[in-house]
């Protein structure tokens, strides 16, 4: 298996500010899991089904990166 990829600490600081910050009623995902998740997805030509269970549920990375393109 390939070496997983996970945001650096610099990566991450520039992007944190920009997320919405509402909460939605349930506890969130990590943030930085679920971005780094996203971008595994990507790499692998937007197939969800290939990202690692680290990574946390598929079906929230597909959702945040939905919710999140469309803003």
């Amino acid at each position: 298996m390939a070496e997983s990829f996970w945001l650096s600490d610099a990566q991450w600081d520039r992007l944190r500010p920009l997320l919405p910050n509402k909460p939605r009623g349930v506890p969130r995902v990590d943030d930085r899991r679920v971005i780094s998740g996203i971008v595994v997805a990507l790499q692998s030509g937007g197939r969800w089904i290939d990202v690692p269970a680290a990574y946390g549920p598929r079906k929230t990375l597909y959702n945040r990166f939905v919710r999140w393109s469309a803003t």
